[in-house]
């Protein structure tokens, strides 16, 4: 997925609102993308507190998905 158009090296410390495009509307597109990617749904406070690239494996751990 390339989403915000960064670099893979760039991604260990990637926040939300760290890259122009992480914003409220991209973080959405992420959203929609990990679901769609993975077959899953992802909860309401998932989706608030997927804030970084650290925390999204977190939390996609929580729906099987290990990368």
């Amino acid at each position: 997925m390339t989403t915000f158009g960064v670099k893979q090296k760039e991604l260990k410390n990637l926040t939300y609102q760290g890259v122009a495009l992480w914003d409220s509307v991209g973080h959405m597109g992420l959203i929609a993308g990990l679901e769609e990617t993975f077959n899953i749904m992802i909860e309401t406070d998932d989706i608030i507190e997927f804030n970084s690239y650290k925390k999204g494996f977190e939390i996609l751990k929580k729906y099987g998905i290990e990368l």
